[in-house]
């Protein structure tokens, strides 16, 4: 957070940092900031989440989102909910201050790998984006309990199912929707699927 800060406010002003979603929520809009910086992962909260409830308090207010998460889905799912940029934390240093220039004049912003081959506007070919595949509901039991921190071991048990099956609907999960990492399949779950009933 410290490292942003120095970063941006030699050109802009920092009016707020905050700890979690919940102080973010509560503080914007008092301080009516022209942008905010959050992370998807945020503690206490999901920024994917948050996002939403920003831009319903401060529809004028333009939402950076600053991630590890570099899948075309988290990215996509971003600018669907009202996003203006969506900024890799591995190139943030040198892409920081050129998002926020290009958001303040009214345009959007996207880490260019992720934008690689994209004809037209990359926004609108996030917003088009639909997703690759539909997934099962016994994945969606997996998927969910994975972003739940459960380990594969522990899903088995809690599904009354082989430890093999979870590491299968797991790895089948993550090619059909063309994600990498476990932590992408996590950030996929937080933002796309409804929580379940308790």
């Amino acid at each position: 957070m410290d490292a942003i800060k120095t970063l941006i406010e030699p050109e802009f002003e920092v009016v707020g940092t905050f700890e979690s979603a919940a102080e973010l929520l509560a503080a914007a809009p008092a301080i009516k900031p022209d942008a905010i910086i959050m992370d998807i992962g945020m503690p206490k909260g999901n920024g994917l989440s948050v996002g939403p409830k920003l831009k319903k308090l401060l529809p004028k207010t333009k939402l950076i989102y600053l991630t590890m998460y570099s899948s075309m889905e988290s990215a996509s799912q971003a600018f669907k909910l009202g996003a203006s940029g969506y900024i890799l934390k591995s190139t943030a240093g040198k892409e920081l201050l050129r998002a926020l220039r290009e958001i303040q004049r009214g345009g959007y912003y996207a880490t260019p790998e992720l934008t690689e081959g994209m004809i037209g506007s990359f926004v609108q070919n996030f917003k088009n984006m639909e997703e690759p595949h539909k997934i099962t509901a016994r994945q969606k039991e997996v998927l969910h309990l994975i972003s739940d921190g459960l380990s594969m071991k522990e899903i088995a048990l809690r599904l009354d199912i082989q430890y093999t099956t979870v590491v299968f609907h797991k790895y089948t999960m993550m090619r059909q929707l063309g994600i990498k990492t476990s932590a992408e399949l996590i950030s996929y779950a937080l933002s796309s699927l409804p929580k379940p009933p308790e």
